[in-house]
């Protein structure tokens, strides 16, 4: 059961300074006074419209200096929220690093002046890249535990990693914990609950810390947290070590950090620190606290203030005494206003850097290196057991990847695992897997698809190649946060400090008689909008065996399309292809030639647009059909090639007509190849509804083949 104590106050005798020396003490104040002398730098540039925005730490100092002297940069993981300023200046980075971020300089080590300020990362110091979603860090911290321990078993996935891109940057310690940290606004997000649970499963060495200013924005805990207190609300997680502190006593909160940090540093598992603390600012610059806090209670977070309590304390001991601390601070203040002035006066960013680290500059899946022909061997396999050959044979290539999500393992419970036949996904495409390569390779996930891709994107920072299975597309929403705003953002938003090149599998599209609206969605729309993120959707197992492998190996993460349909068709049929081959990302397959009218499709209209064409060969009209197979990047060369050949042009796409894929691609050829048209580009899609459970409904609903003939006539006759 859990474990929730609070430290007693502190005495003042030096006996019980909880280990710490005088001179700690003076770094730690200094730390503080420094972080705080940050804030108002900041604050004072903002005013002068010489950096854009603001947000501090003030209130927060005391915790953070403590956590800083317990825990160890580049040893320990830090997944650090915008208020941890005093943290991050503990574990080594610089005045002039963090205004830097203020104006944006292109050496800003956060970001290169990308991010806002206060987003804190630094790969030097293992502090993770920060967003701005609220809460979205707890579970990249519990993939990067995750990471870590499994590090402790791999030592091939080690050194891999090390060999990899970034590799300079991938450090492991038998003893490492990772810090995890957030407001009490945060503990309101379903990542964080989900966080929990598999920290509490797996055992994690996490250290939650709760920065409780008792505000997130302007609306008080009272009515983000049922009961007013985390602390108290997650109480019944097994073997969670939970301690509440005074976050403006230095002393306590050190106490509480250094028993936090032996509960894991003993494996024991994660445990969550609820630091009361008060922030005396307001939210951000842009935030006024007067609009919703009375003076009394203004006037009582300054009372709380850990910095002038602190101050107090120094000197009824004697450490310092009255000309010392003001000594220390003009020696503060000198060197924030020089490192603001150097700041000020550095270089900023170069306008063509804006295009830089979108893609990965090492390893490029749309490189010509990716161009390996296929050694055929075997009996023909269906898409479906293509998935299952390919993973197996990459997993012992590469040790680093892992596969998970929900259902995808054999069984969960492995003491039944000779005794069943195993399960391997809803579709069986990861069946046998675990069998071959183990429970810790190869595990089943809750039924969260927020906590997949969260931890996935936290295990990628750390070197692993997770390949994780959403379900089915329809419910990838639950993870859109970590998909656009995290996993696809990484790279870009750290300036090539970190990346995640994890590989999303999805099966995805209707056509399936009885899937109805929730297990016949597409959108790919949606995710090849998002610049950062390869999206792949393959129409035969050929294609899939040569593309998986490719988004495996290449450096980006990527969104994997996997058309349910597809799956079992025996049309769509391949030998292995062996375990070398693999395809460039962004280029298309000419699957028949023709001379009267392009059509450009994918995934499941492939087949549909070959049986058309076959269908209006014998009427006399030849029609080339052209699988993209990957629709980001695409073929763009392919489509020019084919549509000045043919002058006639349809874009097929399963999707809903308005607003889908389709339109991005006629509009580009109405564009640049409008001089090479005899008629108008044509689109040929589903109807702008749901897909209905009845068959009938669904064949009306979905693009089919007598929908590709009547366009490809219509075009001819214009």
């Amino acid at each position: 059961m859990p474990v929730q104590t609070r430290s007693k106050p502190v005495k003042t005798a030096t006996a019980q300074y909880h280990g710490l020396s005088e001179k700690q003490l003076v770094q730690m104040y200094r730390t503080m006074v420094l972080s705080r002398r940050l804030d108002d730098r900041e604050i004072q540039l903002r005013k002068q419209n010489k950096i854009f925005f603001q947000i501090s730490g003030a209130g927060h100092e005391a915790v953070l200096v403590a956590a800083g002297q317990v825990l160890k940069p580049a040893y320990d993981w830090f997944c650090a929220y915008y208020r941890d300023r005093a943290l991050c200046l503990s574990l080594g980075m610089t005045p002039y690093e963090m205004l830097l971020s203020g104006v944006g300089a292109k050496d800003d080590p956060n970001s290169g002046g990308r991010q806002m300020p206060s987003h804190w990362g630094h790969p030097k110091l293992n502090i993770v890249t920060r967003s701005s979603p609220t809460g979205t860090q707890f579970l990249h911290g519990v993939g990067i535990a995750e990471a870590g321990l499994y590090y402790d078993n791999h030592a091939k996935a080690l050194k891999a990693a090390e060999n990899a891109p970034l590799g300079k940057y991938v450090t492991h310690e038998p003893d490492e914990i990772v810090y995890i940290s957030g407001g009490d606004g945060a503990t309101s997000e379903g990542e964080f609950f989900e966080s929990l649970n598999t920290a509490c499963q797996k055992k994690l060495p996490v250290i939650y810390l709760i920065e409780d200013n008792g505000y997130a924005i302007s609306v008080p805990v009272s009515v983000q947290t049922a009961g007013g207190s985390i602390s108290k609300l997650v109480s019944g997680y097994p073997g969670l070590l939970i301690q509440e502190c005074d976050g403006t006593d230095v002393f306590e909160s050190y106490a509480t950090f250094q028993r936090a940090a032996e509960y894991c540093r003993a494996r024991k598992g994660p445990a969550l620190i609820h630091a009361h603390v008060t922030r005396p600012y307001s939210h951000s610059h842009s935030d006024d606290e007067k609009l919703y806090k009375s003076a009394e209670e203004r006037a009582e977070e300054n009372r709380k203030d850990p910095i002038p309590r602190f101050a107090k304390f120094l000197l009824e001991e004697g450490i310092l005494n009255a000309k010392e601390i003001e000594k220390l601070s003009a020696e503060i203040d000198i060197e924030v206003r020089e490192a603001g002035d150097k700041a000020l006066a550095a270089e900023m960013p170069a306008v063509d850097s804006i295009t830089k680290w979108i893609y990965s500059p090492d390893v490029d899946g749309a490189s010509k290196s990716f161009d390996v022909a296929p050694v055929f061997k075997g009996e023909p396999k269906t898409m479906v057991e293509m998935v299952s050959a390919t993973l197996s044979s990459e997993m012992a290539r590469d040790e680093r990847i892992v596969v998970f999500g929900e259902d995808v393992a054999d069984v969960s419970r492995e003491d039944n695992i000779e005794k069943v036949k195993g399960k391997g996904g809803v579709f069986k495409a990861t069946w046998g897997l675990q069998r071959t390569y183990g429970a810790d390779r190869v595990f089943n996930s809750p039924l969260a698809e927020a906590n997949i891709v969260g931890r996935a994107i936290g295990m990628a920072i750390r070197g692993l190649k997770p390949v994780v299975e959403i379900q089915f597309f329809d419910y990838i929403w639950p993870a859109m946060m970590q998909l656009r705003n995290e996993l696809a953002l990484v790279r870009w938003r750290s300036a090539g400090g970190f990346a995640c090149p994890a590989v999303i599998r999805v099966p995805i599209g209707g056509y399936l008689t009885g899937g109805a609206i929730y297990h016949s969605q597409c959108g790919e729309t949606i995710f090849t909008h998002t610049p950062g993120l390869r999206v792949v959707m393959p129409s035969t197992a050929l294609d899939l065996a040569g593309l998986l492998r490719t988004s495996i190996r290449c450096d980006d993460p990527v969104m994997f399309l996997e058309h349910k349909h597809l799956y079992r068709q025996p049309y769509n049929r391949s030998e292995d292809p062996g375990p070398d081959y693999t395809i460039p990302l962004g280029k298309a397959r000419v699957m028949r030639e023709g001379s009267d009218a392009t059509i450009v499709t994918y995934g499941a209209l492939v087949h549909r647009a070959e049986v058309a064409a076959a269908q209006l060969d014998r009427e006399g009209v030849s029609v080339e059909v052209l699988d993209l197979r990957s629709l980001s990047p695409y073929d763009w060369e392919a489509i020019a090639k084919s549509v000045t050949k043919t002058n006639r042009v349809i874009v097929a796409y399963e999707d809903t007509l308005s607003w889908g894929y389709g339109a991005e691609i006629a509009a580009r050829i109405a564009d640049e190849l409008f001089g090479d048209l005899d008629a108008p580009v044509r689109r040929v899609a589903a109807m702008d509804t749901f897909c209905a459970y009845q068959p009938k409904l669904e064949d009306e609903i979905l693009p089919q083949t007598e929908d590709i003939v009547a366009a490809v006539h219509d075009l001819l006759a214009y």
